[in-house]
């Protein structure tokens, strides 16, 4: 029997084999460029949102703050960018998960499988919840027309803020980076030091105790150094 092909097709055996090769390089393109946007977008959000008064401020700072206007913009600006980097985060945790499975089918059948998806979507929800709380009272200082806020309500709003991020988001954030650098790892997609250091930068963030807003910038800049990695560098070792 004689068997007729398309012009320009492939046999079914070629395409068979470099199938998974393609689904690797696009999987760790979306992973990558994802994982690029949510740490820029996080960062921003952040240090516009960090702007607010320290929980160690005086009452007239806080009243000196929110009295005034202009420079309080950013604090609203970083409250709209902060469901983008969110949305982002998201993308690429599903992107990574994605790529992960097709290295290694099996995957899903891992504890670490799962402890990833729900430490992604546990640190989307505090920084929802810590960015909606810290940013509450520009909110009602800019858009409404009540009295303003007397200096202990906002410094106890600003407190869940700060607990929700610093005490529990962060070290969510910790639990991602492990799980996801022990996923990543046993696909042939990180390679050695770069696990190390994924390890201990994840041990730090479990163990911090500082409220200070530069230790939220750890967890983006360690999306980013991954992101850059999945983008540039091809995977070795495990075979789907």
């Amino acid at each position: 029997m004689r068997v007729t092909m398309r012009p320009g097709a492939a046999p079914a055996g070629v395409d068979r084999a470099e199938e998974p090769a393609r689904l690797v390089g696009t999987y760790a393109r979306k992973a990558g460029w994802s994982g690029v946007i949510f740490a820029v977008l996080l960062v921003t959000g952040v240090l516009m949102i960090s702007r607010i008064p320290s929980l160690g401020a005086s009452d007239a700072e806080y009243a000196a703050f929110y009295a005034g206007s202009g420079a309080n913009t950013l604090v609203v600006v970083g409250l709209y960018i902060v469901p983008f980097a969110a949305i982002a985060c998201l993308w690429h945790m599903m992107a990574t998960r994605t790529l992960v499975q097709v290295r290694q089918p099996d995957s899903w059948a891992q504890i670490s499988h799962w402890l990833h998806l729900a430490a992604g979507v546990i640190f989307v929800c505090m920084l929802f919840a810590g960015s909606a709380s810290a940013g509450a009272v520009e909110l009602v200082t800019r858009f409404s027309d009540s009295p303003p806020l007397i200096p202990d309500v906002a410094r106890g709003l600003s407190a869940v803020g700060y607990t929700l991020f610093f005490v529990y988001g962060v070290r969510v954030a910790g639990m991602y980076m492990i799980t996801t650098t022990g996923l990543v790892t046993a696909a042939g997609l990180m390679p050695r030091p770069m696990t190390v250091l994924s390890y201990l930068l994840a041990a730090f963030l479990l163990v911090s105790t500082t409220f200070h807003p530069a230790i939220l910038l750890v967890f983006p800049a360690w999306v980013l150094l991954v992101s850059i990695l999945l983008l540039v560098r091809r995977p070795t070792g495990a075979k789907p």
